[in-house]
């Protein structure tokens, strides 16, 4: 029999088995469809927190307290002999190929104007942040130069805070309190939004000094530094680990580089992926078993069909590709209409709920669309094999 022909008789088949075969597909629909609405979730929040996490450039460098083996910002991980201070930030600005440096204190505290009051995050800071940490000033001044050791109590307050405690009224030269000290607003800053989840509008900017003595510590929680973009990572950190080790004495500090936070950011993202991708892998997985279970219930029904085109000389590999031909008709079917279905439930998550992010996984989609056919071939090996081994005469005898 001819190619053209086999299909012929296996798509008419299946159409003769309408509801058996929908219900046989659905299996794979449901699989293909959460292979894709998964991964696209996973692959949504994976840009999503690259992007929320390059907001501030890719050319930084972090210098953190204590010596650690791990990457990431934490500050668990001030314990060392000597703690980071201005002093170092200083100095480390003044390296070959680094633009600038940001000493970096945290903090919740309660801030107070003469008629409201609010909890918000404090960050101790130096004049560098709008170039290093790509945020500008709205309105007025962001801490001065040239003050870092003995600064002066101004404040400017991120944009949120600052509609919170002014309104629409002027706070440039207002008072606010942050614990028991007093601060003039010299500034505001333009809305930034949330780095993961942590919302940078609502927080106040102060001297790093003043932020060390108001929470009551001793070493900054990291020091940021910008670098010239023709500038080598490698070269930069080596010049930073010479430079502390010499004020230190030994290495009791990490250097993490920008690129080092996205590649191990990025390597978690893709096992979250890879997972959830798994996850909707187990339809995938039903569904060849329903494949498996009906073309072996359907080779036992249709022995006498088998027979009769035996005996009117079909050969043994014709009434296998026959029957694997449907198996792939299946998968086939149920794949694509998994992936429109999957395709369709993203656009309308795009639509209906913005604030989840999602993108086409295209890797994953053709991953689990190929592994659908290939499903399809492996669950209908063993019943086309058994139809084709059918003896001619015992096959009709069933007639």
């Amino acid at each position: 029999m001819h190619t053209a022909d086999l299909l012929l008789l296996s798509f008419r088949t299946l159409s003769a088995y309408k509801i058996r075969s929908g219900l046989t597909a659905l299996g794979l629909i449901i699989g293909i469809a959460a292979v894709v609405i998964l991964t696209s979730i996973g692959r949504g929040i994976h840009h999503f927190v690259l992007a929320e996490f390059t907001q501030f450039g890719t050319h930084l460098v972090a210098v953190f307290p204590g010596k650690t083996s791990t990457f990431g910002i934490s500050g668990a991980t001030i314990s060392t002999v000597r703690p980071l201070s201005q002093a170092d930030a200083i100095s480390l600005s003044k390296l070959d190929n680094v633009i600038a440096a940001v000493p970096f204190v945290q903090g919740n505290a309660r801030i107070e104007t003469t008629k409201k009051q609010r909890r918000a995050s404090v960050f101790g800071v130096g004049p560098a942040v709008p170039q290093v940490w790509k945020i500008k000033v709205k309105f007025g001044n962001f801490l001065p130069a040239g003050e870092q050791r003995n600064p002066r109590a101004f404040a400017v307050l991120g944009h949120k805070l600052y509609r919170e405690l002014f309104g629409q009224s002027n706070a440039l030269g207002q008072r606010v309190r942050i614990g028991t000290d007093r601060f003039r607003v010299i500034g505001v800053m333009e809305q930034k939004g949330q780095m993961l989840g942590f919302d940078l509008d609502d927080s106040i900017y102060i001297p790093a000094e003043k932020a060390l003595a108001l929470f009551n510590r001793e070493s900054l929680m990291e020091i940021d530094l910008l670098y010239k973009k023709n500038a080598s990572p490698e070269e930069v950190v080596k010049s930073i680990k010479k430079r502390l080790i010499a004020r230190h004495g030994h290495e009791d500090f990490t250097v993490v580089t920008q690129n080092q936070m996205l590649e191990t950011m990025g390597s978690v993202l893709d096992i979250l992926t890879l997972a959830v991708a798994a996850l909707g892998g187990v339809s995938l997985l039903v569904g060849s078993v329903g494949i498996l279970t009906i073309m072996t219930i359907a080779v036992t029904e249709r022995i006498s069909e088998i027979g009769l085109l035996r005996a009117i000389g079909a050969e043994q590999r014709d009434v296998f590709l026959l029957f694997l031909y449907e198996a792939l008709a299946l998968s086939a079917a149920g794949g694509i209409l998994g992936v429109f279905f999957g395709l369709a439930v993203v656009q309308s998550i795009q639509v209906f709920v913005p604030a989840l992010p999602v993108q086409h996984a295209w890797i994953y989609i053709i991953a689990a669309f190929g592994t659908a056919l290939l499903v399809g071939i492996i669950a209908g090996v063993a019943p086309a094999m058994k139809a084709a081994r059918l003896e001619p005469l015992e096959a009709l005898r069933t007639e």
